[in-house]
């Protein structure tokens, strides 16, 4: 947990912002300070995986040669399982399991039948934005799933899709790209670049709040469960960057303003402790007036996680992200050009396809995504609701398709035909095949050198009887 000095001092802005720093009033210290005793540390912070220990393997039990002999395919299968659901569900405070566990028994005393958004990382996550005061942690999780009802979150995240994708994107730069040196996917947005009069002319407020929502759903069912198996610890909150370069008090016009708390107000409420840490930078004196009045609608444990920087910001990104995961206008060294820039490619672990395989198998196979299912959380069958009934084309490239496909060679639109799409569905079945018997292959090399393993003591323990 940080000092309350520290997270005082992070939220003054920089003097590289064109000002200089205000020392705060007593008054205004001892505000601060009080404010800052709710912060609780990462949500990860207790969700390191233990270091793996070493295990004397036993040559003469009959019982382990048996079970290797008859079973050698469950047996890696059952290991493999157990690997990824520590890994996905994380390592528990037992304190916070306690916690839960008591908060969802009162959920369960005043009628709410357990079951989906009921997991014991969603409920962690509102118990700790409420300071774990299971009252106020009540009534904002009830409202969270009135409003996931009301506003047909579900429906949302498998039928929506946001056609205008790229177009937005052009008016409204924004988007993720890689990681943290943590393994958090990064997010960016470029405020001082948003267009709202044109963005207004491609979408609707409504449809992009849509869109946000469904943003936010596929980080908790897709980034977070991608980023975990990349990373080998439980991922579960993001880092983002906001260049607030050249942005005033011209840039939020009523629209804007409205389009901000709607968002605002959707993440604080219903998507808590999913931040890890905001930068903004680029705050010049313009932005200054802003972050007074933006304050206001901030609660506390968030504004403790923003740092608000200059133009002199770089170190303090290269010190969380590495150069590779920053792009060029960051002062990064990437710049994604096949994908068109790198607020387009969605870059990170959701998209590696060594990742991806792993997630998708999991789903084929009906083993449980454990980051949002325990206790009633996602699910095999509902991952494929999710998105849309149909696990198979959450390809590599872009797992949330909502751009048309076009044709490489031409540029244009490319027009999917029956059987072509039979043909794909054909492929894609024979790539799960081989993928499977690979597996196998790898299953029945492992269980081969056990055995070799266990014949080898056999043979030393006759050795030593003979003399």
């Amino acid at each position: 947990m940080q000092k309350s000095k520290e997270l005082l001092q992070e939220i003054v802005i920089a003097a590289g912002a064109g000002g200089t720093r205000r020392s705060p009033s007593s008054k205004e210290a001892q505000v601060a300070k009080q404010k800052a005793k709710s912060i609780h540390p990462p949500i990860e912070f207790h969700w390191h995986l233990p270091p793996p220990k070493e295990k004397k393997r036993s040559f003469g039990s009959k019982d382990s040669f048996k079970a290797i002999l008859t079973n050698p395919l469950d047996s890696f299968r059952l290991k493999k399982s157990q690997s990824m659901k520590t890994i996905l569900e994380g390592v528990r405070n037992p304190k916070d399991e306690q916690i839960v566990d008591s908060f969802r028994e009162l959920l369960s005393l005043e009628g709410h039948a357990t079951g989906k958004h009921y997991d014991y990382h969603t409920l962690l996550r509102f118990l700790r934005t409420r300071d774990f005061n299971q009252n106020r942690a009540n009534v904002m999780f009830l409202n969270y799933l009135k409003w996931r009802e009301e506003f047909g979150v579900d429906a949302i995240a498998k039928e929506f899709k946001f056609e205008e994708y790229r177009e937005v994107k052009e008016c409204y730069p924004h988007g993720f790209h890689g990681v943290d040196k943590y393994g958090r996917p990064v997010y960016i947005e470029r405020l001082g670049m948003v267009d709202i009069d044109m963005l207004l002319q491609k979408t609707t407020i409504e449809r992009y709040v849509k869109y946000h929502v469904s943003e936010q759903e596929k980080t908790l069912h897709w980034r977070f469960p991608a980023c975990s198996l990349a990373a080998k610890k439980h991922i579960a909150s993001t880092t983002s960057i906001l260049d607030v370069k050249n942005v005033g008090t011209s840039n939020f016009s009523k629209p804007a303003r409205y389009l901000f708390l709607e968002i605002q107000k959707i993440d604080s409420n219903y998507y808590p402790e999913t931040l890890n840490r905001l930068y903004i930078v680029n705050a010049g004196s313009g932005f200054k007036v802003l972050w007074t009045a933006i304050k206001a609608f901030l609660e506390p444990r968030t504004l403790a996680k923003i740092k608000v920087l200059g133009s002199n910001y770089l170190s303090s990104l290269l010190e969380v992200i590495d150069p590779s995961n920053l792009p060029t206008f960051l002062g990064g060294s990437c710049t994604c050009y096949d994908s068109g820039g790198c607020l387009f490619s969605d870059k990170g672990p959701w998209n590696d396809p060594e990742i991806t395989q792993m997630l998708h198998t999991m789903i084929a196979t009906g083993e449980e995504c454990e980051c949002e299912c325990e206790d009633g959380g996602m699910r095999d069958h509902e991952a494929e609701d999710a998105y849309g009934g149909d696990t198979d084309n959450l390809q590599v490239k872009d797992v949330y398709d909502v751009t048309p496909a076009t044709d490489e060679t031409s540029g244009e639109l490319a027009e999917t035909k029956g059987p072509d799409r039979h043909s794909l569905q054909k492929i894609r079945a024979f790539e799960d095949l081989l993928t499977e018997v690979k597996i196998k292959i790898g299953t029945l090399e492992v269980a081969l050198e056990d055995t070799k393993l266990v014949l080898q003591g056999l043979s030393q323990h006759l050795e030593e009887l003979k003399r």
